[in-house]
């Protein structure tokens, strides 16, 4: 999105771009998604309405189950499945409420979160969340793609992986054929792959290539 936005406020300054596993505005599932990590932020009783480093304390549960939230986004259901399946942590059954850890999701999930709520600080979190709801270049040329990016010069690579069910090939063609509207350069790559939004993170040949080849071409 930065990106993005970069070569639309600067066009002049930008030569060469590439959008990797993006979108050019959030969907309503996505903002839905959003709200719930704010809101579980928000209510943390050590949120204390923002100013939580005047109290010595942070949301720092708030912020895990955000962060759980969000990594469930960004992994598949075949790549979880791969990787995690059922298997649980202890052979008996317990049906309790200490609801302690019983399967490897589970522990995952929660390293995850508690790793996160350690490094991150929680009004950013909320802010930079909201500014991803807001972001939407189309909106401000009156909900026409093609129009925002009219000033558009630079020359484009847009990759998108296949399992990626939070920001979809679909959202990375739909800026292709914007741009593409407006004669801009532009190449796409669409990247099979299991591993859901975090495949761009992941070692891929054919991604790296492609990523490669693009950087060698603005020499």
């Amino acid at each position: 999105m930065q990106v993005l936005q970069w070569s639309i406020s600067f066009p002049d300054r930008l030569e060469n771009a590439i959008i990797i596993a993006s979108t050019a505005r959030l969907t309503a599932q996505n903002i839905a998604f959003n709200e719930i990590a704010r809101r579980a932020i928000i209510t943390d009783k050590s949120f204390h309405g923002g100013d939580y480093y005047s109290e010595n304390t942070f949301p720092n549960i708030g912020l895990s189950i955000a962060r759980m939230l969000a990594h469930i986004t960004y992994l598949s259901q075949d790549g979880m499945t791969e990787k995690f399946g059922r298997n649980p942590t202890r052979k008996k059954k317990d049906y309790s409420f200490s609801y302690e850890i019983d399967f490897q999701i589970e522990s995952y999930l929660r390293y995850q979160g508690e790793k996160f709520s350690h490094k991150f600080d929680a009004n950013s979190y909320l802010l930079i969340t909201r500014v991803l709801d807001y972001f939407d270049p189309a909106g401000e040329a009156d909900g026409d793609l093609v129009k925002a990016l009219k000033v558009v010069k630079a020359k484009f690579l847009l990759v998108s992986f296949t399992s990626d069910w939070r920001f979809s090939p679909s959202h990375s063609k739909e800026l292709v054929s914007a741009l593409l509207e407006n004669n801009v350069q532009v190449s796409y790559s669409e990247i099979k792959s299991e591993y859901g939004h975090d495949s761009f993170l992941l070692e891929d040949p054919g991604y790296h290539e492609l990523i490669r080849v693009f950087f060698s071409n603005m020499l």
